[in-house]
Protein backbone atom coordinates (compact mmCIF):
# COMPACT_ATOMS: atom_id res chain seq x y z
CA UNK A 1 0.00 0.00 0.00
CA UNK A 2 1.32 3.26 -1.30
CA UNK A 3 1.45 5.69 1.50
CA UNK A 4 -0.98 8.76 1.27
CA UNK A 5 0.61 12.03 -0.21
CA UNK A 6 0.33 15.16 1.63
CA UNK A 7 -2.65 17.58 0.53
CA UNK A 8 -1.86 20.15 -1.22
CA UNK A 9 -4.12 23.19 -0.41
CA UNK A 10 -3.04 25.38 -3.62
CA UNK A 11 -4.36 23.07 -6.09
CA UNK A 12 -7.55 24.23 -7.88
CA UNK A 13 -11.16 23.44 -6.42
CA UNK A 14 -14.45 22.72 -7.27
CA UNK A 15 -17.28 23.43 -4.56
CA UNK A 16 -20.58 21.67 -5.47
CA UNK A 17 -24.11 22.35 -3.43
CA UNK A 18 -26.11 19.38 -1.93
CA UNK A 19 -28.69 18.60 -3.85
CA UNK A 20 -31.79 20.04 -2.32
CA UNK A 21 -35.18 19.46 -3.81
CA UNK A 22 -36.53 22.58 -2.47
CA UNK A 23 -34.94 25.53 -4.13
CA UNK A 24 -35.51 28.32 -1.17
CA UNK A 25 -32.64 25.94 0.86
CA UNK A 26 -30.49 25.73 -2.12
CA UNK A 27 -28.33 28.07 -0.25
CA UNK A 28 -25.48 28.59 -3.24
CA UNK A 29 -24.40 27.39 -6.65
CA UNK A 30 -21.49 25.76 -8.21
CA UNK A 31 -18.29 27.63 -7.33
CA UNK A 32 -14.79 26.83 -8.65
CA UNK A 33 -11.74 28.53 -6.63
CA UNK A 34 -8.20 29.17 -7.52
CA UNK A 35 -7.07 27.24 -4.53
CA UNK A 36 -8.26 24.49 -2.53
CA UNK A 37 -7.48 26.57 0.33
CA UNK A 38 -9.98 29.19 -0.44
CA UNK A 39 -12.78 26.59 -1.53
CA UNK A 40 -12.69 24.97 2.30
CA UNK A 41 -12.35 28.08 3.89
CA UNK A 42 -15.68 29.93 2.10
CA UNK A 43 -17.36 26.49 2.67
CA UNK A 44 -16.38 26.57 6.20
CA UNK A 45 -16.54 30.52 7.00
CA UNK A 46 -19.32 32.09 5.09
CA UNK A 47 -22.00 28.91 4.03
CA UNK A 48 -24.55 28.41 6.43
CA UNK A 49 -24.53 24.45 7.71
CA UNK A 50 -27.58 23.36 6.13
CA UNK A 51 -25.94 24.35 2.84
CA UNK A 52 -23.11 22.67 3.48
CA UNK A 53 -24.10 20.03 4.66
CA UNK A 54 -24.88 17.03 1.76
CA UNK A 55 -22.06 19.57 -0.41
CA UNK A 56 -18.77 18.17 -1.67
CA UNK A 57 -15.61 19.81 -2.37
CA UNK A 58 -13.63 18.52 -5.65
CA UNK A 59 -9.81 18.47 -5.25
CA UNK A 60 -8.92 16.84 -8.87
CA UNK A 61 -9.56 13.43 -8.27
CA UNK A 62 -10.35 13.25 -4.74
CA UNK A 63 -13.88 14.59 -3.18
CA UNK A 64 -14.27 15.63 0.32
CA UNK A 65 -17.87 15.80 1.99
CA UNK A 66 -18.57 17.81 4.80
CA UNK A 67 -16.67 16.04 7.21
CA UNK A 68 -13.82 16.03 5.31
CA UNK A 69 -13.88 19.80 4.58
CA UNK A 70 -14.24 20.09 8.12
CA UNK A 71 -11.14 17.30 8.84
CA UNK A 72 -9.04 19.91 5.94
CA UNK A 73 -10.31 23.21 7.49
CA UNK A 74 -9.10 21.87 10.80
CA UNK A 75 -5.75 20.26 9.74
CA UNK A 76 -1.94 21.88 10.84
CA UNK A 77 -1.40 22.03 7.54
CA UNK A 78 -4.49 24.50 6.48
CA UNK A 79 -2.47 27.52 5.20
CA UNK A 80 -4.91 30.59 5.60
CA UNK A 81 -5.77 32.21 8.83
CA UNK A 82 -9.31 30.94 10.26
CA UNK A 83 -12.20 32.84 11.63
CA UNK A 84 -11.62 33.55 14.78
CA UNK A 85 -14.06 31.17 16.90
CA UNK A 86 -17.06 32.97 18.36
CA UNK A 87 -16.60 33.06 22.24
CA UNK A 88 -18.90 30.83 24.45
CA UNK A 89 -21.39 33.27 26.47
CA UNK A 90 -21.29 33.13 29.77
CA UNK A 91 -24.57 31.64 31.03
CA UNK A 92 -23.75 33.00 34.61
CA UNK A 93 -23.64 36.34 33.59
CA UNK A 94 -26.99 38.34 34.26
Amino acid sequence: MRPMRPFNFNTSAELFPAAIRKKKRAGFAYRRFGTAAEAVRFAMEELPADSLNGAYLQVEEARFDQNGIRSLYESEAFPLPRRAAPKAQDADAA
